[in-house]
């Protein structure tokens, strides 16, 4: 496993973390161990969730979930990792008695919530989840510096938020970001290099489709993704994925180690995190990241896929 700093202000991290949208939700406790002990084992620092992951599939539980069975995963582990969570989606009535999202009551509420779910006593990249388009960003920046300086976060982070609302408050940005979407490099890449922003690319598989698990004229596997998630299998996307599919067989690549290492090749991004269902999938993103594409195979995936480009 590679690591480099986030940005040029944050905390060293591995180049492939580990998102944990699936903890909670489509994992038990039992599989969110199994992954996130495959990813310690594969060098990943990084492990990302949010305080509304879990209780969405077929499960039951509730939001907050994500966070618990990551806390207890990690037990033992806590030192030897960047633990990164978000706040500022919906979290249900209790929540909504403090307030607006992006305001100092409700961080308050949402941080000591977190802490309280991670079992932990500070986090080391805390990230504002989306604008809730009524605080100031400055009444929530202003916030969350306080939270720093008491020790509870070490670093600030955002995600869908504008190009033009980054300031050097933030040592991150997360954003869908993808070899078949390129849209990022427009406005949001040049604002991240501009403030010495990390990028964390979210989806970097295309909810699967850079996988390898899909191909044209066959059904998505049961209970893949794209099995029940429509508008992504276009024939344009196809059309790309079978064209790295034969960029990466020229190299001697998997479609995963283009997906992966050319993403993480890419001006700004800081880590690739890619969420995992089984220790075998997260054994497997971390290793794609250990192509290292040269100025002429970028050139070459430019023309698979031009920059700015979103196919799907």
């Amino acid at each position: 496993m590679r690591y480099r700093r986030l940005g040029e202000r944050g905390p060293a991290v591995s180049v492939v973390g580990v998102g944990g949208n699936n903890f909670g939700s489509r994992l038990d406790e039992d599989g969110t161990k199994a992954v996130v002990h495959a990813a310690l084992d594969a060098g990943v620092t990084l492990f990302d969730t949010a305080d509304m992951y879990g209780g969405f599939g077929d499960r039951g539980g509730s939001r907050g979930d994500g966070e618990r069975l990551l806390g207890a995963a990690l037990k033992g582990h806590r030192d030897d990792v960047v633990l990164a969570t978000k706040f500022g989606m919906e979290m249900g009535p209790e929540a909504d008695l403090y307030g607006r999202r992006g305001a100092a009551p409700y961080i308050r509420y949402a941080v000591e919530a977190s802490l309280r779910r991670l079992g932990t006593d500070r986090i080391d990249l805390y990230q504002y989840h989306e604008p809730d388009g009524v605080t100031p960003l400055d009444e929530t920046v202003a916030a969350l510096c306080e939270l720093v300086d008491e020790g509870k976060i070490r670093h600030i982070g955002c995600s869908n938020l504008p190009p033009e609302l980054l300031t050097e408050a933030f040592v991150s940005t997360q954003a869908r970001y993808h070899l078949l979407d390129r849209g990022a490099e427009t406005g949001l890449v040049p604002a991240c290099l501009h403030h010495g922003i990390g990028l964390l690319p979210y989806y970097p598989l295309a909810n699967g489709l850079l996988s390898g698990k899909y191909r044209r004229g066959e059904e998505p596997p049961p209970g893949s993704r794209l099995s029940w998630r429509q508008g992504w299998l276009t024939e344009a996307a196809l059309d790309r994925v079978e064209a790295l599919t034969v960029y990466g067989a020229e190299r001697g690549l998997t479609l995963l180690q283009v997906a992966v290492g050319g993403l993480a090749a890419l001006p700004a991004v800081g880590s690739v995190i890619c969420g995992a269902m089984t220790p075998e999938q997260v054994t497997a993103n971390a290793a794609a990241a250990e192509w290292i594409p040269d100025a002429a195979d970028l050139v070459a995936l430019d023309a698979i896929v031009r920059p700015g480009e979103q196919v799907v």
